[in-house]
């Protein structure tokens, strides 16, 4: 799919754009490419063009994805909401968590994850729009749950997750995620050795990049329009 590479070099120059203006150093940001919807032919065209992380969202629909690819040593992130019965397929199978906002779930990701496997990388997801239809742990219980999840020994925790509210101007996206690069400083300060800050879209990767993230999440702009998902 020669449309997936040309689409690749696109965001990677937009992002490498982005650093650049920012003042930041040359590839300190990660892009994650999100391939939930799309089929295991169109992964594999980005990885054939160099791309390497993929993101997915539905765990019924990656799995067989994941099995098909399985020779391409991909990594995978499990970026969507999280139910207590899909932990174990997903620490069983997944590379990095990024959605995880109750102590609950952490510790059944920790307790099914293979011992022969490496600890399970994971971002809490924060909702620092703090909207009542949103997941995520508030930004006042974020300490304790960070603490709570750093002490289980089959995870790694490696950082914080957003999405933020939708729809607004570019004054207040930056300030929604100067929030949570705030909020990563505040628990590096406490000890926490953080390295990653999940944030940023198709749509506002720029501003993302200017206020720290370490690690864009796109799927639009690599693959275009959604198909219907398999849930």
């Amino acid at each position: 799919m020669d449309t997936v590479k040309s689409a690749l070099q696109v965001v990677q120059a937009r992002i490498a754009t982005a650093i650049q203006a920012a003042g930041r150093e040359p590839g300190c940001v990660e892009l994650l490419a999100v391939s939930k919807t799309f089929p295991a032919a169109a992964v594999a065209a980005a990885a054939n063009a160099g791309q390497r992380a993929f993101g997915e969202s539905y765990v019924q629909e990656a799995l067989p994805k994941l099995a098909a690819l399985r020779d391409l040593s991909l990594t995978w992130h499990f970026i969507g909401p999280l139910q207590r019965n899909k932990t174990q397929a997903v620490a069983q199978h997944f590379d990095w968590v990024h959605s995880v906002d109750r102590l609950i779930i952490a510790q059944r990701l920790n307790d099914a994850r293979p011992a022969s496997m490496p600890p399970l990388n994971i971002c809490l997801q924060v909702n620092i729009s703090e909207e009542t239809s949103k997941s995520g742990v508030t930004p006042d219980g974020l300490s304790a749950l960070a603490h709570a999840a750093a002490a289980l020994p089959r995870l790694r925790l490696r950082g914080l997750m957003a999405i933020p509210r939708g729809g607004v101007d570019a004054a207040t996206q930056h300030a929604q995620f100067a929030r949570l690069r705030a909020l990563q400083t505040e628990l590096i300060a406490l000890g926490m050795p953080l390295d990653t800050l999940s944030m940023g879209m198709s749509d506002d990767l720029e501003i993302a990049i200017a206020e720290g993230a370490t690690l864009v999440r796109v799927g639009s702009a690599l693959f275009g329009t959604r198909l219907i998902p398999i849930h």
